[in-house]
């Protein structure tokens, strides 16, 4: 006879199977592992009806009914975590007192995600990031096939490759380009605010290497929480998911990104590639500094391409967007730059990456602290670009890995003209957590 020890042996593991279950485990590997204990004499028959008969109770429970036909299939859970470390001098020609060494650590990320999966294709998902009082996505999704994926809801518009087909946790330069957050970041009189972060319906698939995705959503950027109703709660002076319209915010706007990717090997050597066209329209979104109004919009325009050889990697993207008095009354702005990132996997665990991005403003103005975070602000410039280069050491894959890297960052030529500079130069480091 099996004596106790083994008997709760047997019970803890029935009790795992149970926890499996719960978080969609089959219920086939469930009575398989049963079978198992009753071939080996641990469990009797009448003990492992019992214990089945409390599955199906558990599993009955755990299939949660909603309203109507609602019936909750399968629900997980994610999570996000990353903390930082930076440490960023700045020089500025032709000033008597160089901006105070910015030495510091902080919670960049910590977001927690649920996803439920419901039947016909149905799903939802939330993620928000705590560390920020702002959402990442909050979609309800419908999904019959590849080829066509409907979410509506917040999420990114699908414009910047970096910005909205890259995620936090695969960025392998810690932050984002200039570029990119040049053109994505809130409107602060210099950045446009032009994308990323989108209220609305996207329609997104994929066939036979062929891929797209579209949006039409609001004009304005906003992922905070909060009602414009209610100013006690504003967030970074937004007024939150929650907000109404306004005169600037009335019309829709439109983006998309389309194109190729497919891979190739041959004689052990791995060709995988991926290239698109991305275009966006935000009506009522241009102006002179952080001023919008009717009939000052912004259009963008933009390219990338994906390549990987075995362990080599390159990445690379143009973005030009075209502000309508981007720099006072009829007197227009086309922001421009581009980013390139070559990476390489010495060993599965070991990566080298070197990125280098960069912005003309055209007349509107770029600051160091508007395209390189944390650094300050060095003076308004016509032109800005950075260097990184850095290592990555994956401890679990992607799930625990740890990153650093050196930044070396210059703004150029006021927007008189004069000959000014301001240099950024300094460390960056982050480890991240996920699951």
């Amino acid at each position: 006879m099996p004596n106790s020890k083994s008997k709760l042996t047997a019970m803890l593991g029935i009790g795992l199977a149970m926890t499996g279950m719960a978080v969609a485990q089959s219920s086939d590997s469930n009575q398989a592992l049963i079978n198992a204990l009753i071939k080996k004499g641990v469990l009797s028959d009448q003990e492992a009806k019992d214990i089945t008969a409390e599955i199906a109770k558990e599993q009955s429970a755990a299939g949660v009914q909603g309203n109507g036909d609602k019936f909750l299939q399968k629900l997980t859970f994610s999570s996000r975590f990353q903390t930082q470390y930076v440490g960023l001098d700045t020089q500025i020609s032709g000033v008597a007192h160089n901006p105070v060494y910015t030495e510091h650590f902080l919670l960049r990320r910590m977001l927690f995600g649920v996803n439920a999966q419901f039947g016909d294709g149905l799903s939802s998902t939330v993620v928000y990031d705590l560390s920020n009082d702002s959402f990442d996505k909050a979609v309800l999704t419908w999904k019959q096939s590849d080829r066509a994926i409907l979410d509506v809801g917040l999420a990114k518009a699908p414009f910047g490759y970096e910005e909205s087909a890259i995620g936090s946790g695969d960025l392998k330069a810690i932050e984002r380009s200039e570029i990119t957050r040049y053109i994505d970041e809130a409107n602060n009189g210099r950045r446009l605010g032009a994308a990323s972060y989108r209220t609305g319906v996207f329609l997104h698939g994929s066939e036979s290497g062929f891929f797209y995705n579209i949006a039409v959503t609001n004009p304005e950027r906003n992922e905070y929480s909060g009602d414009s109703t209610n100013t006690a709660i504003l967030v970074n002076t937004s007024g939150g998911v929650g907000s109404t319209g306004g005169a600037a915010t009335n019309k829709v706007a439109y983006y998309g990104t389309g194109g190729y990717g497919g891979s190739y090997t041959e004689n052990a050597v791995t060709i995988k590639y991926k290239f698109g066209y991305e275009y966006g329209f935000d009506p009522d979104q241009g102006g002179p500094g952080a001023t919008i109004g009717t009939g000052r919009n912004i259009s963008l325009n933009g390219g990338y391409v994906d390549l990987s050889l075995n362990n080599l990697s390159v990445v690379a993207e143009f973005e030009q967007a075209n502000d309508d008095s981007g720099i006072a009354n009829h007197v227009n702005a086309k922001p421009h730059g581009f980013w390139v990132q070559p990476s390489y996997k010495i060993t599965p665990q070991w990566e080298a990456v070197v990125q280098y991005s960069t912005v003309n403003s055209d007349g509107r103005g770029v600051a160091l602290s508007d395209v390189v975070r944390s650094a300050p602000s060095g003076g308004t410039m016509e032109t800005s670009d950075e260097w990184y280069f850095g290592g990555n050491w994956y401890i679990k894959g992607n799930d625990v890995k740890l990153q650093a890297g050196y930044i070396h960052a210059d703004s150029n030529k006021t927007l008189a003209g004069a000959a000014a500079t301001a240099q950024t130069n300094g460390v960056r480091s982050q480890l991240q957590f996920q699951f």
